[in-house]
């Protein structure tokens, strides 16, 4: 279950990654947008201000978030990533911090590009950090006896592809592909920071398989680890280096 409160506890971490993206998309017209993946709703406004004579379409697996996007005044629906198609008007697609989420997402990717029309756009960023302290640290803690058999197979390292990977595939498919990586140093604060973002995010399967006692164990178990991994400075501030990996394709 997403938790919008939570995920948008760091919008403006989160969202910055989606601004980088859509700077690399050439499209000067489109008939139809896609955020799919809507999330909350926070990024769909991307979509509608660049191409306000647009059709908007706004995707998201989750119940809560679809709620949530619906509050904001986004026209989205409840939709599995796996069940979407794009319509034959379908100019321009986002696809943000989703697809990690999804084991084939390449096969989605190598079924929907053909199914675009020439000239769209497919753009996607998917989080980097699998190998970062923090998530280490928390697949460590769910490979310990006391979580293995309840958390340990819930959290996969191989999430996702290098760019040079998605490159690949996205130019055997006949698309111009640009592809790169950034990692953003983000400067938290707050009790627990790193613990709070990953939260919201890299800890949901887990959370999803534990009750409400262990739960609070397990983040309880969790929290010194990675404030040894991620010290605060003496000012307050926490850094929190965070790897993203891009992809914008251009259908010929």
């Amino acid at each position: 279950m997403w938790d919008p409160q939570k995920y948008l506890s760091f919008s403006d971490h989160r969202n910055r990654p989606a601004h980088d993206l859509m700077a690399r998309v050439g499209a000067s017209r489109a008939r139809r947008v896609v955020d799919l993946g809507c999330g909350a709703g926070n990024l769909t406004s991307l979509l509608t201000d660049r191409w306000p004579e647009a059709a908007v379409e706004a995707t998201d697996a989750s119940p809560e978030m679809v709620a949530a996007a619906q509050a904001r005044g986004v026209a989205a629906r409840q939709e599995d990533v796996r069940d979407w198609k794009p319509l034959p008007d379908t100019d321009v697609v986002l696809c943000n911090a989703v697809l990690q989420w999804v084991p084939e997402h390449v096969e989605l990717l190598q079924r929907w590009l053909p199914q675009l029309p020439a000239g769209a756009w497919f753009a996607f960023q998917v989080p980097g950090n699998f190998e970062s302290p923090s998530h280490v640290t928390i697949r460590e803690l769910a490979a310990e006896p006391r979580w293995r058999d309840r958390v340990g197979g819930v959290l996969r390292p191989d999430a996702v592809l290098p760019p040079t990977g998605y490159a690949d595939v996205l130019t055997d498919l006949g698309a111009e592909v640009d592809a790169w990586e950034t990692t953003y140093v983000h400067a938290l604060t707050g009790a627990d920071p790193v613990l709070e973002w990953v939260t919201g995010t890299a800890l949901r399967p887990v959370r999803t398989a534990l009750d409400d006692a262990e739960w609070a164990e397990f983040r309880a178990e969790l929290a010194p680890r990675l404030a040894a991994a991620y010290p605060r400075r003496a000012d307050g501030t926490t850094w929190f280096p965070f790897r993203r990996i891009f992809v914008v394709a251009h259908r010929r």
